[in-house]
């Protein structure tokens, strides 16, 4: 294969919400770019990037994937993400690892509750972006209401560089506001051909007042053009270009494009303007990462002679296999030799190095800076791990993850899904940080935890298909927090002899409550003298281990301060032991005085209905306790913004497509934890 030099690399996402026409404008860049020879629909079930059978039957996209195509001379590493919230860790682990990415906005959605989560996600890991507005052919398309929305609900500062031809039915082209010409494209060729021809007479002033806008944006961002445009000289077309890159790159600005993806119009231009102004690996700064030994930063430039940093973003277990995906920000990988994990001080040996298509491999030699692959023989490495040489260290930052809020329970139909269980469910956990496994010590169940009931469905799903392992599935339960209402105190003793030694210690403390969100915090008013630093730790250790499970019900404990007010000991029998055991028993009996209360999570939903049945939906919100905190047309559709308490929202898509005759949708995610009412 063919090297790429890192200059004409770009590593690029594609993210927005659900249903705005990613995995549509994927399909397009793979078939324009020669990379697929049909063009996949996602309606159809045939989507080149939608893989999973659970994808194709559901129309969207649950996992990210991995491509890469040229056009014109650059080499175009894409990875689609999903637009669900609850996949939004796939869209959080991607992002930490591109170095550009493609807004798609809905022209008749605007700009949408998961693209804002999306959108925000990007600005933590300062990617630049460029938008694309999409599905300019449906009814309620409004270009210029998007970029209004762009700019004030994402703080964005787009920068038009295309208008649309026509709207709705009648959208016809765009016209390039850079070379002044229209695009026309061929419906017979699928799109893959298209005219350029002159700007429709209708339309020339409104290009060049566009056009115009687009240079004084520019001037903002370009001394060069400042002083063109301010001596009221000629701007040329490279200069045009150049200040779109810089200002893309600093993240100044946001290049908008437009088309209609299913239609097959807009799509090369995208290609275009990915090459023209987002970044090569080079032109952002180099990853760096603490050195574990002496806590040092650590810079490695972006070049092949300089020592390995490569950060594993993604584990998949495809057909029962671990594939992990890494991201080269230094050095090297060459099939067969061995990396270095830092974080498990351990070394791994990369069996083979692979250049993803989808599902689909193709095996390389090695792979350099600036490359994303897949690596299998990775045994114990996981998601947010770190890939270096043993004698030049350094740990990359990790990636966030996010805490679930939904519980199942499952158990196994038969001895024989018995065996299997746990071994499937130890392969989803590894492919999936927000996915939690632990059994109920009351009941020894098997609880799963995740981010939503579709990720939970699909989870279930998945282990039938992929790993012919059936379950029985109890019904969805809310993972609750326990708090306190009141100041408590107590003491509690540990005196046994045990393995014939003596363990002796008394605790004394005081549980106050803290303010929701404050988190858990342990205090000790006793000097050295008092209580000696390994007994402190002890007595640290055995409070922490006692929030893990409150006296309510068993669930963690949050926002609480525990003060350490006195100890007891004997001479020659004070022990760790004794001290961790009674700090946990002075919790529990703290706990238990402090009338103890259940927190509940309390969900952002965002529901979008037509006009005529909007007394029916928040009708239905009020009676499910929720708070509805705005109502906001938006192109004809109204969208209603609630806090509603998750255990309220379980069968909710039912009881919406029930009273919006299936025209109304949603989505949901994770606002806080509150009181719960009632339990």
């Amino acid at each position: 294969m063919k090297k790429t030099k890192i200059e004409q690399i770009r590593n690029i996402g594609i993210m927005a919400h659900i249903d705005a026409g990613k995995t549509t404008v994927t399909e397009r860049v793979l078939y324009y770019t020669g990379r697929s020879h049909k063009i996949g629909e996602v309606h159809d079930g045939e989507a080149t990037m939608d893989w999973m059978t659970d994808e194709q039957e559901r129309g969207i996209t649950i996992t990210s994937a991995v491509t890469t195509c040229q056009w014109k001379n650059k080499q175009i590493q894409i990875i689609d993400t999903p637009g669900h919230v609850d996949f939004t860790i796939e869209v959080e682990r991607s992002l930490r690892v591109l170095d550009g990415a493609i807004g798609v906005f809905c022209a008749v959605g605007g700009v949408q509750p998961q693209s804002e989560t999306v959108w925000r996600q990007a600005d933590k890991y300062n990617v630049p972006r460029i938008a694309f507005i999409n599905k300019l052919d449906r009814i309620g398309a409004d270009f210029n209401g998007a970029v209004t929305a762009i700019q004030e609900k994402l703080g964005a500062n787009p920068v038009i560089i295309q208008l649309p031809v026509g709207a709705e039915e009648s959208f016809q082209g765009v016209i390039d506001l850079i070379g002044m010409q229209m695009i026309a494209w061929n419906d017979d060729s699928l799109g893959a051909e298209f005219e350029t021809g002159p700007i429709p007479e209708a339309m020339v002033d409104d290009a060049e007042a566009a056009r115009d806008a687009m240079i004084e944006a520019l001037s903002d961002v370009d001394e060069e053009i400042m002083e063109a445009y301010l001596a009221e000289e000629t701007v040329t077309n490279d200069q045009i270009k150049a200040a779109l890159r810089k200002g893309t790159i600093d993240l100044s600005i946001v290049p908008v494009l437009c088309g209609t993806a299913l239609r097959n119009k807009g799509i090369q231009p995208l290609l275009d303007a990915i090459c023209d102004y987002l970044p090569s690996p080079v032109d952002i700064p180099s990853a760096h990462g603490i050195n574990p030994t002496t806590g040092e930063t650590v810079t490695f430039e972006q070049k092949v002679k300089e020592p390995l940093s490569a950060l594993v973003f993604k584990v998949s277990m495809i057909e029962g296999r671990k594939l992990s995906f890494a991201r080269i920000y230094s050095g090297k990988l060459i099939a067969g030799s061995e990396v270095y994990n830092p974080l498990l001080k351990k070394k791994e040996k990369l069996s083979r190095i692979l250049q993803m298509h989808a599902n689909r491999k193709e095996r390389v030699t090695e792979a350099g800076p600036g490359s994303i692959v897949g690596i299998v023989g990775l045994k114990d490495t996981s998601t947010g791990d770190t890939l270096c040489n043993a004698d030049n260290q350094v740990i990359l930052e990790r990636i966030d993850t996010y805490e679930p809020v939904i519980s199942i329970a499952v158990e196994p139909k038969t001895h024989a899904d018995q065996d299997k269980l746990d071994t499937v469910l130890a392969k989803f956990t590894t492919e999936d940080p927000t996915l939690k496994v632990r059994t109920d010590e009351d009941t020894g169940q098997t609880i799963l935890s995740g981010m939503g009931e579709l990720h939970l469905e699909i989870i279930i799903s998945r282990m039938q298909r992929e790993f012919n392992t059936d379950v029985n599935v109890g019904k969805p339960q809310v993972v609750y927090r326990e708090s306190i209402t009141n100041e408590s105190s107590a003491t509690a003793t540990f005196d046994r002899e045990m393995a014939g030694q003596n363990h002796y210690g008394q605790v004394s403390l005081t549980l106050k409550p803290l303010s929701l969100g404050e988190g858990n915090r342990f205090v000790s008013t006793l000097t050295e003298e008092e209580l000696q630093p390994q007994f402190s730790a002890a007595i640290e250790k055995g409070v922490m281990d006692a929030l893990d499970s409150g006296t309510l019900l068993g669930y963690p404990v949050v926002d609480v301060e525990a003060t350490v007010t006195g100890v007891d000991t004997r001479e020659g029998h004070a022990t760790e032991l004794a001290f961790s055991v009674s700090a946990s028993m002075a919790m529990r009996e703290a706990l238990s005085n402090g009338a103890p209360f259940l927190l509940e999570p309390v969900m952002a939903v965002e529901v979008f209905v037509p006009d005529d049945f909007m007394g029916e939906v928040i009708g239905d919100l009020n009676s499910r306790g929720g708070k509805i905190e705005a109502i906001n047309p938006n192109a004809g559709i109204q969208e209603i913004n609630a806090a509603v308490a998750l255990s309220r929202m379980f069968g909710y898509s039912t009881a919406l497509r029930s009273a919006t005759q299936g025209r109304g949708n949603f989505t949901m995610k994770f606002s806080h934890f509150d009181r719960a009412v009632d339990k």
